[in-house]
């Protein structure tokens, strides 16, 4: 029988087409759906779920390719939908448990930490008054900080707060609306040189598979905020930490950025929902297909042999 894959994603592009044509490529056919289409629905069938296209059966596996964003209630909703393909015995790369250790970069920045791995200082808190002590504290140390959404990427949303490069002080905004009265803090590190970059580097079933520098005149280096992508080589080190991170986060696939400080480089986050088509542009590997094949060989073998339910 065909394996059938659902994609889930809010947006059907250039990485579902890719993940497609490599699920074909390994004879499995993949559906993109829209977790905001599925439903918990208890009349339906005896596991109690509804995924669109799938009728009354499951998924042999789901690859989760985007969530979007929406109310509380919402998101929580989405998220229980891939808890419950888990518990039924249906892997989920990556799965709701590491999606929300990666989403949320207080928790990622948390076990980074405890895993030992170099990472930058950070601070997650909802006191705006002790927030701003802390800018004060650190300026005074002569360190800034970077202000971040705690559920963004592709760099929107970063502030560089506290001190600044001119030797000015620049205050802490509101964090009603856009940071959710949660102050996200993380020390700034400043460029080694110039232009400045950093690394992302793409984990996939515990090892380092692709790296690329994204350099860029501005802090910020995403791809989406204009950085260029440049082939990068894979060094040790930089494998070493790629991956550690990655279990640290209990990551099946992974793409973390990690910064040259003036002692080594560092850590600054682990994507659990990666983009790859900058670092594609660069890379010999299929990324696609060394996901593929890392979901059909390595967790579909390890599924459960207890029958799911019908």
């Amino acid at each position: 029988m065909t394996l059938r894959v659902a994609i889930m994603t809010d947006a059907v592009g250039w990485h579902t087409r890719r993940l497609q044509a490599a699920l074909r490529r390994r004879g499995a056919a993949g559906r993109c759906v829209d977790l905001a289409d599925c439903r918990f629905d208890s009349g339906a069938a005896a596991h109690g779920l509804v995924i669109p296209g799938f009728g009354m059966s499951l998924p042999d596996a789901v690859i989760v390719r985007g969530i979007a964003g929406g109310s509380f209630e919402q998101v929580t909703r989405r998220l229980g939908l891939l808890h419950a393909l888990r518990e039924l015995g249906v892997p989920v790369y990556n799965d709701a448990r590491a999606i929300e250790r990666s989403v949320d970069k207080s928790m990622t920045s948390q076990l980074l930490h405890v895993a030992g791995l170099p990472t930058p200082p950070s601070w997650a808190l909802e006191s705006a008054a002790l927030a701003q002590r802390l800018l004060v504290r650190e300026a005074a140390a002569g360190h800034g900080l970077v202000l971040k959404p705690l559920f963004g990427s592709q760099g929107k949303g970063l502030q560089r707060v506290g001190l600044v490069d001119d030797g000015s002080f620049s205050p802490l905004p509101p964090l009603i609306p856009d940071y959710g009265a949660v102050a996200c803090l993380q020390r700034y590190v400043a460029p080694q040189t110039r232009p400045g970059f950093d690394w992302r580097v793409l984990v996939i079933g515990g090892h380092a598979v692709a790296a690329m520098r994204r350099v860029s005149d501005h802090w910020v280096h995403n791809v989406a905020q204009g950085a260029r992508a440049i082939r990068a080589e894979l060094t040790p080190e930089l494998a070493s930490l790629a991956t550690r991170a990655a279990a640290a986060l209990e990551l099946d696939y992974a793409g973390v950025d990690v910064i040259p400080g003036p002692e080594g480089p560092l850590i600054l986050e682990v994507n659990g929902v990666a983009a790859w088509q900058g670092l594609q542009r660069v890379s010999d590997i299929d990324i696609a297909q060394a996901l593929v094949d890392d979901l059909l060989e390595r967790r579909l073998a390890q599924r459960a042999v207890q029958p799911r339910l019908a």
